[in-house]
């Protein structure tokens, strides 16, 4: 089977399900497991999105789809050499990937008919349910149970030493910085799996941009930044913009030091397994008093730590 994923999520279920082989063409922006480094991309960004900053990237990104116009292209001519007897795609967001829509029109450029399977989660189950589905669409169901066993079990290892904690600081769980926006989908039942209470975001439902009012009012005592599509590099490049917007000083996780910048981008933005892990690095922050799970390196660091080790260097 030859399949193309359009999606770095399910990239990284595809190899998780043993099909590394079989993936013939991915995005630029799938960068996990590394030798999927190597593989012939058959989508593109439209924009050169690495030298805007946020908010550049939120005004492009607002008038492209007010145009209808995507971010994204599909490379047909890489498409058509792929040859794919599989498309991956999706339909939950058409800011972080290829649409179905426009999966579709790309089919319609190929002198044959791959099957499509598009996902969409938005919950934790849903994207072990995506698993589960992939593994039925290539054949490989034994491995996609085992998989999906393991990251549940984890999953409810972590339920099962935080379920009976009364101590639930205030979570704002910041997805994008300017402006900003408070994580949806399946952010929000985490941060209540990993001992948090996320009282702006609602599980389920797509992230949504909120106020400076709102992030005071609610006055979370922990931020933990989780730009979408960010690593810790790129959002430590914005950060002073937020920082030194008075109602981000006026919150207890500032004025405390509980903000937290993490790796978005590998962990927190991508439906796929490695969410457990976001999970695990959730519960860790929150609770480090009974979490002792393994960080991943460069998944996350304190800010404060961060600044006040910068400046001693010089």
């Amino acid at each position: 089977m030859r399949i193309c994923s359009f999606l770095p999520s399910a990239t990284e279920i595809l190899y998780s399900l043993g099909l590394g082989e079989s993936v013939v063409g991915v995005t630029h922006e799938c960068d996990f497991p590394p030798e999927i480094m190597i593989k012939s991309q058959v989508v593109k960004s439209s924009f050169d999105l690495r030298s805007l900053s946020s908010s550049e990237i939120d005004t492009l990104v607002s008038e492209s789809s007010k145009a209808g116009k995507s971010t994204y292209i599909v490379e047909l001519d890489a498409l058509r050499e792929a040859r794919p007897d599989l498309i991956v795609t999706q339909d939950l967001c058409e800011v972080c990937a290829v649409s179905g829509d426009e999966t579709i029109d790309a089919i319609k450029a190929l002198d044959h008919t791959p099957e499509v399977v598009s996902l969409y989660p938005k919950s934790l189950e849903g994207i072990l349910d995506t698993i589960i589905v992939l593994g039925e669409a290539t054949g490989t169901q034994r491995r996609a149970r085992e998989v999906t066993e393991a990251l549940r079990g984890r999953i409810d290892a972590v339920r099962s030493v935080l379920a009976g904690e009364r101590d639930r600081p205030r979570v704002f769980p910041m997805e994008w910085l300017e402006p900003p926006y408070v994580g949806g989908h399946w952010v929000p039942e985490m941060i209540e799996i990993a001992g948090g209470d996320c009282g702006l975001g609602e599980a389920g439902e797509p992230s949504r941009r909120v106020s400076w009012e709102e992030i005071e009012g609610f006055a979370p005592q922990m931020i933990i930044v989780m730009a979408c599509g960010f690593d810790v590099e790129r959002t430590i490049d914005e950060i002073d913009a937020v920082t030194s917007n008075p109602s981000w000083r006026s919150t207890p996780a500032s004025r405390k030091g509980h903000v937290y910048i993490t790796d978005a981008n590998s962990y927190f933005s991508r439906p796929g397994p490695r969410i457990v892990e976001a999970l695990e690095i959730l519960a860790r922050i929150l609770h480090p008093e009974v979490c002792d799970y393994p960080i991943p390196v460069d998944s996350v660091i304190n800010l404060r730590n961060y600044l006040y080790f910068q400046n001693s260097l010089g």
